[in-house]
């Protein structure tokens, strides 16, 4: 409490949140170091899941709930960034909000995000989990939020875990077929991003929407 927060060390922050050691008598802080060992940083850690957290001496189910919760705390956190309400005219707004959460998955993960008629955020949803193909990303689930939510507009934004935000062929027709299924349902699709480890592809700035 003296010292604050800021001044800590990752280990000490770690520590301070799994409070206790394991069951052989050891501190938090050791048991936070063997996990650090183990994965070798944050971000290896942060895509641990929780039978691999589990695999660390002293660490239980609990323990490896009260870390992934902390991650996930901090995700959110960033990728809120802008304000209970922003406001996304461009595909650079849409990359600082969900970037941060979306970047370093070890899985696709296909959201949309729901704006209403003043581009302003109305929700974010998250479609699917997992390798993007047409038969996951089906035009019906994708806009079924937006539909809820009585929307707009709406920005599709998927992420790439290889890192490389560049599209691929099934990412170039999923995003025609969303574009088309967007005009007969009155709701326009302002753009599609990719996001990559620190980049990321839009296919509105590109030309493709």
């Amino acid at each position: 409490m003296a010292r604050g927060a800021r001044s800590m060390g990752e280990a000490e922050l770690l520590a301070i949140i799994l409070r206790t050691g394991s069951t052989q008598g050891g501190s938090a802080l050791d048991l936070v170091r063997g996990l650090l060992h183990r994965f070798g940083d944050l971000r290896t850690l942060e895509e641990a899941g929780v039978a691999e957290l589990c695999e660390v001496v002293g660490m239980g189910p609990a323990k490896a709930a009260q870390v992934k919760a902390a991650f996930e705390l901090g995700r959110r956190l960033l990728s809120r960034a802008g304000g209970p309400s922003p406001r996304f005219n461009t595909s650079e707004d849409v990359a600082s909000y969900l970037g941060p959460s979306l970047v370093g998955r070890r899985k696709e993960i296909f959201q949309v995000i729901l704006l209403n008629a003043k581009n302003q955020l109305l929700k974010v949803e998250t479609i699917s989990e997992g390798s993007l193909t047409e038969s996951v990303v089906h035009p019906r689930e994708a806009f079924r939020p937006a539909l809820g939510e009585s929307a707009a507009f709406v920005i599709f934004v998927h992420n790439h875990p290889s890192g490389d935000p560049e599209p691929s062929k099934d990412d170039v027709q999923i995003t025609r077929r969303l574009k088309e299924t967007g005009e007969l349902l009155g709701i326009r699709v302002l753009d599609h991003l990719i996001v990559g480890d620190g980049r990321y592809y839009s296919f509105a700035d590109e030309g493709q929407l």
